[in-house]
């Protein structure tokens, strides 16, 4: 008996297997739409999306504002799948690794950004594919919890979404099993090259079939999300990537999965499609303005920077490092400025005079240095 949680508007089919469980095999997309419903709202996050481009065009350092939202994004799409790190924790890890708390969590937030940066990089050689995909899902599970879940190779053996210790047949929702699974990522991976459809509707349709399929054992919540990236950035919907939407689904977090489910369950790809528009928008929206935000900022400091004489060269540098990562060490910014351990302190006791930095760790040595106003524009809303 087919489960009662699948009606018959299923994108796809139920199918029982060898070892009496039913699994959810998805058809291949495109599904059968009707885009005339959603044209205003995706107009709106088109125009959104529009708005950004035209702000990061502006920029004059855009590879300085990179790394604050793909910092934002990695710790957002993490704590979906329950990792606890925070902001805090990341910064801390950053700048002096060997003395960071909450080690492995923030590891895994860490790992997040290697594997986006890794999959950006591969970009400019290889398509958006199934090999990029399991390339970064190897550096997402690098030395990790799940590491033991074969980093970089798809699964070999049925998974399930359920809560902890339910059986298969106990399972909210089985993905399709190998055979079939392998059929659906090849299909997936067709579609993702198509160019018939708006590339909004299409990312959509994309996060939906990868979550449904579930190709790894551990980790698809995280690499799902990161596609989406992904294929923004390969359809260069914006010079460089700083819409991310992990911020609208973690607050939006019952509803992310409820829609989900609902697509499989019950083929309501409407619901499922303006919640992934409203966050576009949303998000497209919020990056234009924290954008304007760290570039008003970093002028302002700039201009504080220009005034102190001998020291505003060597000043300029070490902010414009801080707007990258807000925190640092003298070891980072004698790195950084190729300068002597003494002149990076006495740099960084300049932007303490100046009120720019504070120390955090309460180190006798080895200490750590926060920009707390450049934390709380790339960072606010999340702690």
């Amino acid at each position: 008996m087919i489960p009662k949680a699948f009606s018959k508007s299923a994108p796809g089919r139920v199918v029982r297997t060898l070892r009496e469980y039913y699994a959810f095999v998805p058809n291949p997309l495109p599904p059968k739409l009707d885009i005339a419903a959603l044209v205003p709202l995706l107009e709106e996050a088109s125009h959104a999306v529009g708005d950004l481009k035209g702000v990061s065009y502006r920029l004059p350092n855009p590879h300085i504002l990179l790394r604050p939202f793909l910092r934002r994004e990695a710790v957002l799409s993490s704590r979906i799948e329950g990792t606890q790190a925070s902001i805090s924790d990341l910064l801390y890890y950053e700048a002096a690794p060997e003395n960071a708390r909450q080690q492995s969590d923030v590891q895994e937030v860490v790992n997040y950004i290697k594997a986006a940066e890794h999959g950006l990089a591969r970009l400019a050689e290889l398509p958006l594919s199934l090999r990029l995909c399991r390339d970064v899902h190897e550096v997402l599970m690098r030395g990790v919890r799940g590491e033991h879940a074969t980093p970089g190779e798809f699964r070999k053996m049925q998974n399930w979404i359920g809560p902890p210790g339910c059986t298969l047949n106990e399972a909210a929702y089985v993905p399709p099993p190998l055979e079939e699974m392998n059929e659906c990522l090849s299909a997936w991976e067709r579609y993702l090259h198509d160019r018939e459809s708006s590339a909004l509707i299409q990312a959509a349709l994309i996060h939906y079939q990868f979550e449904a399929i579930h190709p790894f054992i551990d980790g698809n919540g995280r690499v799902g999300r990161l596609m989406i990236s992904l294929f923004l950035a390969e359809r260069r919907l914006l010079p460089d990537p700083l819409l991310y939407l992990s911020a609208f689904f973690e607050k939006h977090r019952a509803d992310y999965y409820r829609l989900l489910m609902r697509v499989s369950t019950h083929g309501e790809w409407r619901e499922w499609l303006e919640f992934f528009l409203r966050g576009v928008r949303e998000q497209a929206r919020e990056a234009s303005g924290r954008v304007q935000r760290i570039v008003a900022l970093q002028a302002e400091y700039r201009d504080l920077m220009l005034q102190q004489g001998k020291a505003a060269a060597s000043l300029v540098r070490l902010v414009d490092c801080l707007f990258e990562n807000p925190a640092i060490t003298a070891k980072g910014a004698q790195k950084a400025l190729g300068q002597t351990f003494r002149a990076a302190q006495q740099n960084i006791e300049r932007l303490i005079a100046l009120r720019i930095v504070k120390e955090i760790s309460g180190n006798e040595r080895n200490r750590i240095y926060v920009a707390q106003r450049i934390v709380d524009v790339a960072m606010e809303d999340i702690a």
